[in-house]
């Protein structure tokens, strides 16, 4: 069977192609010509390659979260204990602005209570179970519960609605249900049960 010398043409090129992809991105890799340093901003090709990226592996991988449509008052308080204490150093809050070391991060990370309103809240359960690769954002599923990791993503999902004051007032109302859980008597035997874990 001859060959078109058209079809040969273009799978000769493409092969071309991949091969001289190959040697650029061997090239790069062993060189150590890219900039890894935090100080130094991503090309804005290279932004763009990994913000799409990561929004669209989040997006095809998210789902089956089990969340409440009215969040109450009580699952938002605890979501915002946990977030002040684990998520508010490098994402802010309402009226509170992130560390100042968390703006040396490659990838900046964002400010969530603008960002948020991005994603869906079925996202932001996965983001915060699974965490994301080269991000600094961490994978809390494998130390907090299922009912800490809702708390949290129904919080993170009510950010862009909340004021400086609202913040104010479910953290500490986090921190007053935690003041106010009694602890054993002394010469009274412990329940053993353990108290709920943060980082």
């Amino acid at each position: 069977m001859k060959k078109h010398p058209a079809i040969v043409g273009v799978v000769g090129g493409i092969v071309g192609t991949i091969l001289v992809a190959i040697v650029v991105w061997l090239t790069v890799v062993y060189t150590g010509a890219y900039n890894v340093a935090a100080s130094d901003p991503h090309f804005d090709a290279v932004r763009w390659s990994f913000d799409t990226t990561m929004h669209r592996s989040v997006a095809n991988r998210a789902g089956g979260a089990d969340l409440p449509e009215n969040a109450s008052e009580a699952l938002l308080a605890e979501g915002a204990g946990h977030y002040a204490e684990s998520c508010a150093h490098c994402h802010g809050g309402p009226g509170q602005e992130p560390a100042a070391w968390s703006r040396g991060m490659r990838p900046e990370p964002p400010h969530l209570v603008e960002a948020a309103i991005e994603w869906t809240g079925e996202e932001i359960h996965w983001i915060v179970s699974n965490g994301i690769k080269m991000t600094g954002m961490p994978a809390f599923g494998e130390h907090h519960s299922a009912e800490e990791i809702t708390a949290i993503a129904a919080f993170v999902s009510a950010l862009p609605g909340l004021s400086a004051d609202d913040y104010s007032r479910l953290t500490g109302s986090a921190h007053g249900h935690a003041e106010e859980t009694p602890s054993p008597a002394a010469g009274e035997p412990s329940t053993g049960a353990a108290e709920p874990h943060s980082e």
